[in-house]
């Protein structure tokens, strides 16, 4: 097991050496001069900023120097948990991803559980009645989760509730341990939209991996034995059918993490992919290459930790 794990903490090494490299060379390659932009965002409407002046805090935030010169000073800061200053507020960029990480990290599981408690359910009940009405309606829900785009679907949502319940988007706030009523009332919204659509997957894939295993032999032996619904499907059924689905879960988590800027920027949530596109804007590029390297790595680190857990769902599964 603990060569196993070596072994795949190796091979995520040049994974991630090739997504800091993209994301460095796509923000470089973006239109626009960041030395221009905060020059013109201090200077007064109508006054030119001068080449000199750019030229001189080009110097002072080190963008004059070689670009390999850049990225071996931002990788060898980022090997040291220092990902430099952010270009535009000037505060320590792992400081400032830390005080918005928790809201996104708090919205991601809650929509999750969310996607969770709502998709294997329904998975479960619509193979159990294959081919039937019930297993239609529940299949066209699932399908009218995918197809519908989350924005579209959060977007009605706040008309929705403006409209009938007098409800805005917060403009602060409120951290769950101040308040934690409060701040369920602020995600829970966006966690449903992004709950719904995790939902529709996860539950096609629940379907179709229960439907297999309901065929196998195993389970017409737990038939025969006479032993209940619940026992047939808790026990044996059930357990074998979430390894494809503890993956899907696992990759899902990781897609929430990402997933969130959109709700973020809709429900006016400070949290990272809010932080993220603001700095984009920006071209505030110590936030972005920093933001985009720490969700790569929890992703990957998802990936390690699902094929870890096979292992101990399933014991024929040997990890070596």
């Amino acid at each position: 097991m603990n060569s196993y794990i070596v072994k795949r903490l190796l091979g995520l090494v040049p994974i991630l050496f090739g997504i800091s490299v993209l994301v460095f060379v796509i923000m470089r390659a973006l239109p626009g001069d960041v030395a221009q932009m905060l020059l013109m965002g201090d200077a007064d409407k109508g006054v030119a900023v001068s080449a000199e002046a750019a030229a001189a805090l080009r110097a002072k935030l080190g963008l004059d120097v070689p670009l390999l010169q850049q990225y071996v000073r931002w990788i060898g800061g980022l090997l040291t948990f220092d990902a430099g200053n952010s270009l535009w507020s000037g505060q320590p960029v792992l400081s400032e991803i830390g005080e918005r990480m928790w809201l996104t990290i708090e919205l991601a599981f809650l929509a999750l559980v969310i996607g969770a408690s709502i998709a294997i359910p329904i998975g479960v009940y619509s193979a159990l009645r294959q081919d039937t009405w019930i297993d239609y309606v529940l299949r066209s829900f699932t399908i009218g989760g995918l197809a519908i785009p989350g924005f579209w679907m959060a977007t009605l949502l706040i008309l929705l509730l403006t409209s009938q319940f007098n409800w805005a988007p917060p403009l602060g706030y409120v951290h769950f341990i101040d308040d934690p009523f409060a701040n369920l009332q602020q995600l829970i919204w966006p966690a449903l939209v992004i709950g719904l659509h995790n939902a529709a997957v996860v539950a096609r894939m629940t379907r179709s991996t229960m439907l297999e295993v309901m065929r196998d032999d195993y389970i017409r032996t737990a038939w025969a034995k006479g032993l209940g619904l619940r026992t047939v499907l808790t026990v044996h059924a059930l357990r074998n059918a979430m390894l494809p689905v503890l993956t899907l879960l696992a990759l899902e988590l990781g897609s929430l993490l990402n997933g969130t800027v959109i709700m973020e920027v809709i429900f006016t949530l400070p949290g990272i992919g809010r932080y993220l596109i603001d700095a984009i804007l920006h071209r505030d590029y110590p936030v972005v290459q920093a933001i985009v390297v720490i969700m790569a790595v929890v992703y990957v680190m998802l990936n390690l930790l699902v094929d870890l857990l096979y292992g101990v769902l399933d014991p024929r599964i040997r990890l070596k």
